[in-house]
């Protein structure tokens, strides 16, 4: 209704897809948004990709086959990203709606979302073999497994130029979440592969508090390089504005 195109076809549910972003770039967007249960991708040919679609469509995908539609998705979005300019982030991870008692006496969103292990190595690796070189294309990735930010994340993101690190989410946008979160990534990935702090909270009258304690938590951190001799007190203050500041407005493109 919104698009008219044909979205029951495979090449007009893309257009569709292409068409609302561009309204949404006229208003002034920059940037995707992607929640999914894994960071699984997919990379299939325009064939199979289309013969997939139609099992969908029909109703007719087991369990498996809705699973790599999902992750042809991603791979296709970030296909547009490339056509778009637009910067697409991934929150993977979170089992929603966790318990069903909650859920059918009060509804979803009642603090039932519970993180779950993530595998971004090999989840997203049909995603960087077909996009992960391109100048043009930036993937910023969060997570709600931090066991993956040392051992996955950081070196994906420093490995691969399309790669950024969005900052510590949901459970973990919290004083010792933050604190953990440099920790675990900046001695593989530096700070220049992460976004700095940016928030999509609905809560809008936090924001100014957010943001002002994940200023304070990076300073610290930074003081603590600073004491050990780790950085100059003028390189730390440079960085400082650039985790406050310069990170996320080039990530977003702003």
């Amino acid at each position: 209704i919104l698009t008219k195109c044909d979205t029951q076809n495979w090449q007009g549910y893309l257009q569709a897809h292409r068409l609302r972003r561009a309204y949404f770039r006229s208003f002034g967007a920059t940037a995707t948004d992607h929640g999914h249960p894994t960071a699984r991708t997919e990379n299939l040919s325009c064939e199979d990709a289309a013969a997939l679609f139609d099992k969908v469509v029909r109703g007719q995908a087991s369990p498996q086959e809705a699973e790599r539609f999902r992750g042809q998705m991603l791979t296709e979005m970030a296909r547009m990203s490339l056509e778009d300019s637009m910067v697409m982030q991934l929150h993977p991870g979170s089992w929603r709606n966790h318990s069903p008692t909650i859920f059918s006496a009060y509804g979803r969103d009642k603090g039932f979302d519970i993180p779950k292990s993530a595998d971004f190595v090999g989840g997203l690796k049909p995603l960087l073999d077909r996009f992960g070189h391109e100048k043009n294309f930036t993937l910023i990735l969060f997570t709600l497994d931090e066991t993956t930010l040392s051992r996955e994340l950081a070196p994906l993101a420093g490995a691969y130029p399309c790669l950024k690190l969005g900052p510590a989410w949901w459970f973990y946008d919290s004083p010792e979440g933050m604190r953990r979160y440099r920790e675990l990534v900046t001695e593989t990935a530096g700070f220049y592969n992460t976004v700095g702090f940016n928030d999509d909270t609905r809560a809008l009258c936090t924001i100014p508090a957010r943001h002002d304690m994940a200023r304070r938590i990076d300073c610290g951190f930074l003081a603590g390089l600073v004491a050990t001799h780790m950085l100059e007190e003028a390189e730390a203050h440079q960085v400082a504005y650039e985790l406050a500041y310069s990170l996320a407005k080039k990530a977003y493109r702003l």
